[in-house]
């Protein structure tokens, strides 16, 4: 009488992310669900946690031996920036993909019990099903944006806002060539153009090893897309695929790009390339609300789809402050913007493992 309610019931737990049977069924249950992102995928924990040393997990609800819902995270501690359990490390996605209310708040229950046992004061929720009661909501701090490629390069072009359009086609007429690939060549380009950007921003570079890893762990699902002006990079984007979703995810500009119009000439051919590879979206990615690539983006004709986060801190802890647009570190990233740049490119590395 009571065997079937026994096999009905929900358990919880950690998955082994070192047996290949156990990933190939997750990554099968997260390209099946349409919540699932590349960030869920273990492709990414794995890739994230070779490159950065941050600890890969996974947390799985299951019913009668069938997934009802993951909560993939990271543990990521900083000497500088403290301990967290972020769902996932390096991503503007994640949280938990969950086909009930009842999985979710296991999973949310579960993960803040070993955050207390593992000192982790802070949980982070980058998207997925909401917890709901306490945790920490914030609904309006960033926006994504997503929307539908077009038939063709001439559709795609006219369907740019005027203003935008005007500069992709200036671009367009300055000799500019754009090369893809997945080539060790291509990742040097990359991290080249991409250093250099993020050094202008005032922010430290991520390791040239996690984007090789994740270059290596997604396959053909990643690539990167460089545009050269006489024979040198000057922007270039590393890009995610998902579902028939691209999503340029890593880009950047040197200062000549501005004048060159040649990151509007890279999104511009992203989008090609998106196209021939059978692609039907564009994510443009997350931004925060009112920021400089919230208005870029919108420049693009996309339009803002507030993103949820969820946070969850032990009492009486504040959470952890990595947002670089935050005042106290308006000091540091003007520093850090005067730094000679093999400098920054030195030390940028140590401290932006630990940013998660």
């Amino acid at each position: 009488m009571n065997a079937p309610l026994l096999r009905s019931r929900l358990a919880v737990r950690m998955a082994n992310l070192k047996d290949a049977d156990e990933v190939s069924r997750l990554g099968a249950w997260i390209m099946a669900h349409e919540q699932g992102l590349p960030f869920h995928r273990p492709n990414w924990l794995l890739a994230i946690e070779e490159a950065t040393g941050q600890r890969a997990h996974c947390l799985i609800a299951e019913r009668a031996g069938d997934i009802a819902a993951i909560l993939p995270f990271h543990l990521v501690h900083s000497p500088l920036f403290g301990r967290a359990l972020v769902s996932s490390a390096f991503a503007v996605g994640g949280g938990i993909v969950s086909n009930s209310a009842t999985a979710t708040q296991r999973l949310a229950a579960e993960i803040c019990g070993l955050a207390e046992r593992w000192s982790c004061p802070t949980v982070e929720l980058r998207g997925g099903s909401m917890p709901g009661r306490g945790w920490i909501e914030k609904r309006d701090s960033h926006a994504n944006f997503l929307k539908p490629l077009q038939a063709d390069s001439e559709a795609e072009l006219l369907a740019i806002p005027r203003k935008q359009r005007a500069e992709v086609r200036k671009g367009l007429e300055n000799g500019l060539a754009v090369v893809t690939g997945r080539t060790d060549r291509d990742l040097d380009w990359h991290y080249r153009v991409y250093a250099e950007s993020v050094r202008n921003l005032g922010t430290p570079v991520y390791p040239k090893g996690l984007m090789a890893a994740v270059l290596q762990r997604f396959g053909e699902d990643a690539d990167i897309l460089t545009v050269l002006h006489e024979g040198q990079p000057v922007a270039s984007v590393f890009s995610l695929y998902h579902k028939g979703i691209v999503m340029p995810y890593w880009g950047g500009g040197v200062w000549d790009a501005r004048r060159l119009r040649a990151n509007d000439v890279m999104y511009y051919a992203l989008m090609d390339h998106a196209r021939n590879r059978r692609c039907t979206h564009f994510d443009f990615g997350r931004s925060k609300t009112d920021s400089g690539a919230y208005h870029f983006k919108k420049n693009w004709g996309f339009e803002p789809e507030p993103m949820a986060y969820a946070i969850h801190t032990a009492d009486g802890q504040e959470p952890r402050d990595i947002n670089p647009n935050s005042p106290k570190y308006r000091a540091q990233i003007a520093l850090w913007q005067k730094l000679p740049l093999p400098v920054a490119n030195y030390l940028g590395p140590w401290i932006a493992k630990g940013l998660g």
